[in-house]
C-alpha cells in the first residue's frame, strides 16, 4: 500500500504522483546516493560531476558540522574533533569496540560496557545514530540540489550480517535526517540487483557477493528464484577492510622509520598523516606498482611485491570466511553461477586474483565496485515507487509495531514495510529486584514515544520467578500472518513461563489515519529523537544510581568514609541532573560517576576473587 503525502501541506494527495525514492549506500569509509530515472540509474556526483563518493567523515568546528571531503582535510589538523568509521559504532556497546578505541583520534565514551557507545566532543555526547544522520543529511542535500526538489523517502543498505539493533539504528538515523526509510536492504542483494541479477522472474541463479569495503568485509551466498532473494549463508568480519590494509603499510613504515605506535597515539596529527599517506600508497600500488613519500622528514616507500606479502594473511582471512560460508550453504564451487565483487578495496589486483582463483571463475567487477551497492539501492527504491510494473512486490505491513519500554518509549519489533507474513523477536529483562509480573503493551505507529502511537492491546506475563533486576531473560515475539493478525508471545527463558495474546487490529487503521501518523513522524522526527535520547539518558542514569546503591551496600566495609561521601555526592548530582531536560548534563554526570567508581570497582573485584580463592580447598 502506498499513501501519497504532501509534506508541506500536511495532507494526503488525492492523485498519486510519480515520486523519486532515493537509494543510499551508507558506508564505513564512503557513502553514496543514487536514484532511478526511467531505465537509467543515476549516481549523484559532486558539483564538478566527477566524484560520487562522500567520505563518511564529520568534523565539528566553530561553524557547525561539516561532512565529506572538507571534513577529511581536518583528520590531521583536528583529529579529536573529526569522526570517521561511524558505521562500526552502529548498534554497538563499548565492550564491542575496545580495539577500535585505541586507533581513533576522537573520544569514545566508556560509561557502561553494556550500554550503546557514545562519542564526546566539547562536553556534548553524540550517539552513532546522530552522527550517521549528519552524513545522511549531506547526501539528502546533494541529491536535492541535483533534482531541484525535496526528497523524503529512501532505501538504505546495510551488511547482510547487521543485527536488529544495527538495522534499527540505521533506520533511526534516516528518520533523524528527515527521511522515511521505506526499506533496509542487504548490501549483497542490492549489488546483485545492480548487476541485473534477479530482475527477471524466470531467472534462477546462485551467486557469491564478495564485499570488501573500507571498514568491513562480508561474503554472502544468495539464491535467486522467481524474483525472491534468499541469503543461504553469510560470513565476514566487522573489523576487516581497507583500513586494515592501510594499517599494514603504516606498520611497515614504522619499522622503516623507527617511529613507534605509541608515538602515533601521543601525536594524533602525526598518526592521521601516516593513515592518509598509507591510503594513498595502497591506491598507487594498485595502479603503478609503488609509492614514495616523506612524513616528518622521514623518507618512506613500499612496492607491490612487499604489499602483497604483507597482505597475504588478511586475504587468506577473507578466503577462509568464503570457505565457512560455502560450508554453511552446503555448496561447492560448481554450484556457483557468478562471483560479484563489491567495495572499493576489491580494486586491489591481489584481491581479484585471489577470489577468482579460490572460486575457479573470473570474478565480475564490470560495474564500479564503489557504486554498485548504491545503484542496487536505487533500483530497489524504484521498485518500491511502483515504477517497475513488471516486478511484483510482496505484501508489507503499513506501520511499525512494537512494545512500550521504560520511560514511555516505543521499541519497534516489526518495522513498517516488513514483508507479510513475518516474525521477529527481542529479549528484555526486569528493572526491579524480585519483579514477578511484567506488563506488555503493544503499539503501532512511527513515533518514538508511545503517547503519539496507537495502542493495540496489552497483557501481563505473570509468575516470573523472583530474581535480581536484569537477571530474567524475557523474549517477546511478534508473529504477523498473511491476514494481518498479530500474535504476541512472551516467555521467561530461564523458567519457561509463557503467555500470549492475539491482536486483530493490525490493519484496523484508515488510510487517512496512517497518512497522518506518517506525516507526524516525519514532521516531528527531530523533536522525537531528542525526547527519546533524553529518556534513554534518564533510564541509563537511574540504572547507574541503583547500581551505585548496591555497590555501597556490598562494599561498605572496604570503602573509606571519604570514598562513600564522594560517591554519594556524585550520585546526588546525577540524580538531580535527571530532573532537567539537558541530555548532555546527564551524560557528563554519568561520566564523572564512572571515572571515580571504576578503579574502586576493580579493587572490589580483586578482593572478591582473592577471598574466593582463599576459601577454596584444593
Amino acid at each position: 500500500m502506498k499513501i501519497p503525502i504532501n509534506l508541506k501541506a500536511g495532507s494526503v494527495d488525492k492523485e498519486e504522483k510519480k515520486e523519486v525514492i532515493i537509494g543510499i549506500d551508507l558506508g564505513t569509509t564512503n557513502s553514496l546516493v543514487a536514484y532511478a530515472d526511467g531505465e537509467e540509474t543515476i549516481v549523484i556526483r559532486d558539483e564538478l560531476g566527477s566524484n560520487a563518493l562522500v567520505p563518511s567523515i564529520l568534523h565539528f568546528g566553530s561553524e557547525g558540522v561539516i561532512v565529506g571531503d572538507d571534513a577529511r582535510e581536518k583528520l590531521i589538523s583536528a583529529p579529536q574533533r573529526t569522526i570517521y568509521s561511524v558505521k562500526r559504532l552502529m548498534g554497538k556497546s563499548y565492550a564491542d569496540l575496545e580495539s577500535l578505541k585505541a586507533s581513533v583520534g576522537y573520544n569514545v565514551i566508556d560509561q557502561d560496557t553494556e550500554a550503546l557507545v557514545k562519542v564526546e566532543i566539547d562536553g556534548k555526547y553524540y550517539t552513532p545514530v546522530e552522527l550517521s544522520a549528519e552524513i545522511l543529511k549531506e547526501l539528502k542535500v546533494r541529491v536535492e540540489k541535483h533534482l531541484k526538489t525535496t526528497v523524503s523517502k529512501a532505501v538504505i543498505t546495510v551488511p547482510a550480517y547487521f543485527n536488529d539493533a544495527q538495522r534499527q539504528a540505521t533506520r533511526d538515523a534516516g528518520k533523524l535526517a528527515g527521511l522515511e526509510v521505506l526499506r533496509i536492504v542487504n548490501e549483497p542483494t542490492a549489488a546483485s540487483l545492480a548487476y541485473g541479477i534477479g530482475l527477471s522472474k524466470d531467472e534462477e541463479q546462485t551467486i557469491v557477493v564478495y564485499d570488501l569495503g573500507g571498514g568491513t568485509f562480508d561474503i554472502s551466498i544468495l539464491q535467486i528464484q522467481n524474483g525472491i532473494f534468499e541469503v543461504l549463508a553469510t560470513h565476514g568480519d566487522t573489523h576487516l577492510g581497507g583500513d586494515d590494509f592501510d594499517q599494514l603499510i603504516i606498520d611497515y613504515w614504522l619499522s622503516q622509520s623507527g617511529v613507534t605506535t605509541q608515538d602515533l597515539k601521543t601525536n594524533k596529527s602525526l598518526g592521521q598523516e601516516y593513515r592518509t599517506q598509507a591510503e594513498q600508497a595502497k591506491k598507487a600500488i594498485s595502479t603503478i606498482g609503488s609509492y614514495d613519500t616523506t612524513i616528518d622528514d622521514k623518507e618512506l616507500s613500499i612496492d607491490a611485491d612487499t604489499f602483497a606479502r604483507l597482505a597475504s594473511d588478511l586475504i587468506d582471512k577473507t578466503l577462509n570466511a568464503c570457505k565457512l560460508a560455502m560450508n554453511d550453504a552446503k555448496l561447492t564451487n560448481d554450484d556457483i553461477d557468478q562471483v560479484v565483487l563489491v567495495g572499493g578495496s576489491t580494486r586491489m589486483p591481489i584481491v581479484k586474483t585471489a577470489v577468482s582463483g579460490y572460486f575457479g571463475k573470473s570474478a565480475n567487477d564490470s560495474l564500479d565496485p564503489d557504486e554498485v551497492v548504491a545503484i542496487g539501492a536505487a533500483i530497489q527504491a524504484d521498485i518500491l515507487a511502483g515504477n517497475r510494473k513488471d516486478l511484483l512486490l510482496i505484501d508489507i505491513t503499513p506501520l511499525s509495531m512494537g512494545i512500550e519500554t521504560v520511560g514511555g518509549l516505543m521499541d519497534v519489533i516489526i518495522s513498517r514495510n516488513s514483508k507479510v507474513p513475518t516474525r521477529a523477536g527481542r529479549q528484555y529483562t526486569t528493572s526491579v529486584d524480585g519483579q514477578k509480573n511484567l506488563k506488555i503493551a503493544v503499539y503501532q505507529g512511527e513515533r518514538d514515544l508511545i503517547e503519539h502511537n496507537r495502542k493495540l492491546g496489552e497483557f501481563i506475563l505473570t509468575d516470573i520467578p523472583p530474581m535480581p533486576a536484569g537477571i530474567p531473560k524475557i523474549e517477546i515475539k511478534f508473529i504477523l500472518d498473511a491476514d494481518g493478525i498479530l500474535t504476541v508471545k512472551a516467555t521467561e527463558l530461564r523458567s519457561n513461563v509463557e503467555t500470549q495474546m492475539e491482536i486483530r487490529s493490525a490493519y484496523g487503521i484508515s488510510e487517512e489515519d496512517m497518512a497522518r501518523m506518517l506525516i507526524d513522524s516525519l514532521q516531528n522526527a527531530e523533536s522525537d529523537m531528542k525526547a527519546k535520547a533524553l529518556l534513554e539518558s534518564i533510564n541509563e542514569a537511574n540504572n547507574i544510581i541503583m547500581a551505585t546503591d548496591r555497590f555501597i551496600a556490598q562494599n561498605k566495609d572496604a570503602l573509606t568514609v571519604e570514598q562513600i561521601t564522594k560517591i554519594n555526592a556524585l550520585k546526588e548530582k546525577l540524580q538531580k541532573s535527571t530532573s532537567g531536560d539537558n541530555k548532555d548534563v546527564i551524560e557528563a554526570a554519568m561520566q564523572a560517576m564512572n571515572i571515580y567508581t571504576e578503579p574502586l570497582a576493580h579493587e572490589a573485584l580483586d578482593r572478591n576473587i582473592g577471598k574466593a580463592l582463599k576459601e577454596t580447598k584444593l
